[in-house]
């Protein structure tokens, strides 16, 4: 638990280094503070790319990858689109729908990964074309809505409703995180080989862990549709890299076993802002994927520098 914590720590210091450099920026190009409509508007934005790091989080401390979240999020952003769009009973079951086709989705590359025992990179980049290609098939092109009396309880553009989902979003990981199942990934991730020979059901856990994986992403997508309030076949494309990266922002272990996702959140957070950074800054938007990767690059440097002083301290 401690090393957990001292990994998603990266997460929070490049958070709150953000959060500096946002208000620094925004100050500086508005001449005064930003308002709770700026607040809300980042906390909507957020959200998505929280509930996907939160899955890819999961995946990858069992040291795997899932590279169909963008797919998985563009097919649930299809069906939304074009679903989500009659009354609140209807809306809510299509809802309920969508959050367990994305589990489905996530179900078949845990069934392929850990069953069939084929690489995690090869069988989610396989799935995201199969999924992108449902996407294009459901919303051929970008439009439908999603209910206003919907959008109020998931995003409302006036009322904090976003903090509740994220809260409970951090206390799902929270109570996950100590129960039996919770434990065996981070078993598994750790050492699969001594996970089996003391009695844990390896494959079991892989599957399972994917299918949460795709059912953040059906999550995400119907919080985008809510921010948004329209529909895109190719909504979930930035959702791959920009996961990973909150994923190694929030100082979560490629190698498995080692991390948390509070700090893929702060990391998810952090990527956000930068985004609102550049876009104050004046960045043209076409070299926005430049100066992220950048981030991206010195934030990990950082996480590097920071574990080797640390291991020095020990070994002192």
């Amino acid at each position: 638990m401690r090393e957990a914590l001292r990994r998603a720590s990266l997460g929070y210091l490049v958070l709150a280094a953000t959060v500096v450099a946002y208000l620094v920026v925004y100050t500086s190009r508005l001449g005064r503070f930003p308002t709770s409509f700026d607040y809300l508007s980042i906390l909507n934005t957020t959200l998505p790319l929280v509930f996907v790091a939160i899955g890819q989080s999961l995946v990858v401390l069992t040291g795997g990858i899932d590279l169909s979240v963008g797919g998985i999020v563009s097919v649930c952003v299809a069906v939304t689109a074009s679903r989500v769009t009659g009354g609140v009973l209807s809306s809510y079951t299509w809802i309920v729908v969508i959050i367990a086709m994305g589990a489905a989705c996530g179900a078949v590359n845990g069934l392929i990964v850990a069953y069939g025992r084929i690489a995690p990179i090869l069988t989610t980049l396989a799935t995201l074309s199969i999924f992108s290609g449902l996407a294009l098939w459901v919303l051929p092109v970008p439009g439908g809505s999603i209910p206003p009396e919907v959008r109020l309880v998931l995003t409302n553009p006036g009322t904090p409703t976003g903090l509740i989902w994220l809260g409970l979003a951090v206390v799902g990981w929270l109570v996950l995180r100590r129960t039996r199942f919770g434990m065996r990934v981070y078993a598994v991730g750790s050492d699969e080989s001594s996970a089996r020979a003391v009695g844990v059901p390896a494959a079991a856990v892989k599957l399972k862990v994917y299918a949460l994986s795709g059912l953040c992403s059906a999550l995400a997508a119907v919080f985008y549709v809510s921010t948004t309030t329209a529909g895109d076949a190719n909504a979930g494309n930035p959702f791959i890299l920009t996961s990973i990266a909150s994923v190694v922002v929030g100082g979560v272990a490629f190698s498995g076993g080692r991390g948390s996702a509070l700090g893929a959140v702060a990391g998810a957070v952090a990527l956000t802002l930068v985004i609102d950074i550049l876009f104050f800054s004046g960045i043209d938007p076409l070299y926005q994927s430049l100066f992220q990767g950048l981030f991206l690059v010195v934030a990990v440097l950082l996480g590097t520098v920071a574990a080797l002083v640390a291991r020095r301290r020990r070994l002192a």
